[in-house]
């Protein structure tokens, strides 16, 4: 099975990347992006997802796939917002204790895009005990340990703990899948494969439970409209040790491309009203983020697809490197609980 088998899965990229190189601008961070009253849910941390996939979409791709091109320009232009990492050390001073600025500028540092200075002083608040006791929950302290080891700082913290506090560690019953669960088990397998560079890091019993369970899951969440969480479980289920079901993509893809509107864009969730008008950034961006890169992490899981490219070498500075129904997971998901996931949840 190649990717031109599965209807559409390429053109969602391309749309995606269309709708999100058209509306960078509002990527970028504002002046209230360093004010202690800055609202940094709607500033970095969307520059934070557009780096995140973007790197991911360059980590995974070739030079010559149309999907890289696009990726990288958006990848150069959310370092860029950060003044090539000289934003970092401000932030560090003025919140010395928040994780999320090490967490976005890891993203950065994946890509081999680094700022020394920066990484020298998260460094010395790693070692900290108050570092050491942040309360977050086990899923975003996951990610603080993915984002430290991005940077070069290594702590005696380990992972395994972490990770059978959380809801996939636990190997729940299916049927307690809901939404907010769901956007922290993607968040699991993001942060244990490097967000699917590494699918070897995703222990066995882990990725058999997923592989169990995971289409019916897909299939609820697609059934219901969800598609932000849809498409993030794509990207797992093409993370995972094994290629996803070639049955499972037949489904879920055609689907995924009638929801996206014809600018590119594509809603967290299907309007109730079914309207089909353009909806407003923060409504679709991330949506719209998981499409692209569910497309690239998929294209290249399938068989006779090219390997995914590897990251360059840096000197600080960033370079361009190219211009039917399956009736098993119907089945699991009638077993596996509610219509549709409940509760509200955000992907960090």
């Amino acid at each position: 099975m190649t990717a031109l088998d599965v209807p559409g899965i390429r053109q969602v990229g391309a749309d995606a990347f269309t709708w999100l190189s058209a509306h960078r601008d509002a990527f970028a961070l504002g002046e209230d992006a360093l004010t202690e009253d800055g609202h940094v849910d709607a500033t970095w941390k969307p520059l934070g997802e557009l780096a995140q996939t973007c790197a991911s979409v360059c980590a995974v791709t070739t030079p010559a796939d149309p999907l890289h091109a696009p990726a990288a320009a958006l990848l150069d232009f959310a370092w860029l917002q950060t003044g090539r990492g000289e934003l970092f050390p401000r932030l560090q001073r003025l919140e010395p204790f928040a994780t999320y600025p090490l967490e976005v500028y890891s993203v950065f540092a994946s890509a081999g895009l680094r700022h020394p200075g920066y990484e020298a002083a998260a460094a010395t608040t790693a070692r900290t005990r108050g570092w050491r006791s942040v309360e977050q929950d086990p899923t975003r302290r996951l990610g603080v340990l993915k984002a430290e080891r991005r940077s070069g700082i290594r702590r005696p913290e380990r992972a395994a703990p972490l990770l059978r506090r959380t809801w996939l560690g636990g190997l729940p019953e299916p049927w307690t899948f809901e939404r907010s669960s769901g956007y922290a088990l993607t968040h699991v397998v993001f942060h244990l494969t490097d967000w699917g560079r590494a699918p070897a890091g995703l222990p066995a019993g882990l990725a058999a439970y997923l592989t169990h369970w995971l289409p019916s899951w897909l299939d609820t969440c697609l059934d219901a409209g969800l598609w932000d969480l849809g498409c993030e479980l794509v990207v797992v289920a093409a993370s995972l040790p094994e290629p996803p079901d070639p049955a499972l993509l037949r489904d879920v893809w055609p689907r995924i491309a009638r929801a996206q509107l014809p600018s590119g864009a594509l809603e967290q969730q299907a309007p109730q009203d079914g309207a089909d008008t353009e909806p407003d950034f923060l409504r679709c961006y991330h949506s719209t983020l998981m499409a692209a890169f569910a497309a690239a992490r998929t294209v290249t899981r399938l068989p006779g697809a090219d390997g995914p490219g590897r990251p360059p070498a840096h000197d600080g500075r960033h370079r361009h490197r190219g211009p039917g129904e399956h009736s098993e997971h119907r089945e699991r998901r009638e077993r596996s609980g509610p219509s549709g996931p409940r509760g509200e949840g955000v992907p960090g």
